[in-house]
């Protein structure tokens, strides 16, 4: 990594939000020599880092427990920021009920910040918003306690990157577009993030690195809406869709591979394209079309999968009403334990609507909380598979052997492309 001539050694750093985004930069930035400080409204989370004990798959305990060695130590207290430096907000920005975006926690973390700046001091946000939201919201909330820019403090976006489950890039080899309210903002957020990340590229302003992460994984959203689409219609017509995509696989120059499933999940797809579509009916006053076509086809893939695992017992006259039915994985992505915005949750919720009898197995999950009431992980496996009526692939953890666990099923439906072709069904 280059740090050039910018001197990090003790300099105070909070970092506001301590999940799977604000946990893995205090690690980064503790090594790099920053005094940081986790600030979270959790108190449990808090205390636990505190006794060196991740809550984040992708950080293990006694990484927690090495950075608080070197100085790192979580806090509750707003307090900790007007020694700070350095702030950066890590917070989460999800939905509303109405599918608006709520910025809410935004809005708090920069109010607490407004209260207690410390003059100089460079603020980040790193929490995905709708373009406008740094040099408009968030600048309007410092402007409105006193604070000027470029002379009290400096302002910029920079877009979370963070891949739970993925080994191979890390935050610190994942470059880092970093986008100022000001041109003296970007470089003072960028010699921070250079410090400890191996690249740091800058974009025009804090709007265009807002917009960057959006079309990021707006992209995929609708990528992953087209193939959805068409497992529908190859289904239909007795077309191989998983055989069509690895065939398509091989042209080595424009086309990158997509999967249909149950759904969308996480923390960016179900949500960060909805902020972009947001943001343009409220500006322009037209609604952004590819995005609202691909959320409600990602939006009807639970349903669809119900129907197709309803259709696999019609095959064998078996009723949907009264059936076992046993899901594999209820995360949102493969070996983690991460749940948000799963689209089992739906898939279950559609099979409880018709009469299925439920269970489920996750290697990462013991417990999963239904609106009908917690559901318990069942504790054998491979006799759970051979009893239910229909076994559903939703989530193909590390841990599973697919291939067995399909030919001792009564009958297997994979929605990942899991499994050979006449094994069972496939989405």
């Amino acid at each position: 990594m280059n740090t050039g001539s910018y001197d990090v050694t003790g300099q105070k750093t909070v970092v506001i939000g301590q999940g799977y985004v604000g946990l893995p930069l205090s690690l980064a930035a503790t090594h790099a020599g920053f005094a940081v400080v986790g600030l979270d409204k959790s108190q449990r989370v808090v205390d636990l880092l505190n006794d060196g004990k991740s809550h984040v798959d992708d950080i293990q305990d006694h990484e927690v427990a090495e950075i608080l060695n070197f100085g790192f130590r979580a806090s509750s207290d707003p307090e900790v920021l007007r020694e700070a430096e350095v702030v950066v907000i890590c917070v989460p920005t999800p939905l509303a009920k109405d599918g608006t975006p709520d910025l809410d926690p935004v809005v708090d973390a920069a109010r607490t910040i407004a209260r207690h700046l410390r003059k100089g001091a460079t603020v980040v946000l790193e929490s995905t918003t709708y373009p406008g939201t740094t040099d408009g919201l968030v600048k309007d909330i410092f402007t409105a306690a006193g604070h000027r820019i470029d002379e009290d403090y400096f302002l910029a976006f920079s877009p979370e990157r963070i891949d739970p489950g993925n080994a191979v890039y890390t935050l610190t080899n994942t470059p880092k577009v970093v986008g100022g309210v000001t041109e003296e903002s970007t470089a003072k957020a960028k010699a921070f993030y250079a410090s400890f990340i191996d690249k740091v590229v800058t974009a025009r302003g804090a709007k265009e690195a807002e917009t960057a992460k959006l079309l990021e994984n707006t992209y995929r959203h609708i990528n992953i809406a087209l193939v959805n689409e068409m497992a529908k219609f190859c289904h239909e017509m007795d077309i191989d869709l998983w055989d069509v995509i690895d065939a398509a696989k091989t042209k080595p120059f424009g086309f990158q591979a997509f999967y249909p499933g149950p759904g969308v999940g996480g923390h960016c797809i179900p949500i960060d394209p909805n902020y972009l579509s947001y943001e343009v009916k409220r500006t322009l006053g037209y609604p952004f079309r590819f995005v609202e076509l691909a959320q409600e086809i990602n939006q009807s893939m639970p349903s669809y999968t119900v129907q197709r695992v309803q259709e696999a017992l019609n095959d064998d006259k078996l009723a949907l009403n009264g059936a076992e039915v046993l899901i594999l994985g209820v995360t949102y992505k493969p070996n983690i334990a991460d749940q948000r915005e799963s689209p089992a949750f739906d898939v279950a919720v559609e099979l409880l609507k018709r009469g299925a009898v439920l269970k489920f197995h996750d290697p990462k999950v013991d417990t999963w909380h239904l609106p009908s009431g917690d559901l318990p992980c069942v504790p054998d496996l491979e006799e759970a598979v051979r009893e239910a009526d229909i076994s559903i692939l939703l989530q193909n953890h590390a841990e599973y052997d697919v291939q067995d666990l399909a030919a001792q099923a009564k009958r297997f439906f994979d929605t990942r492309g899991a499994i050979t072709a006449g094994t069972g069904a496939r989405l």
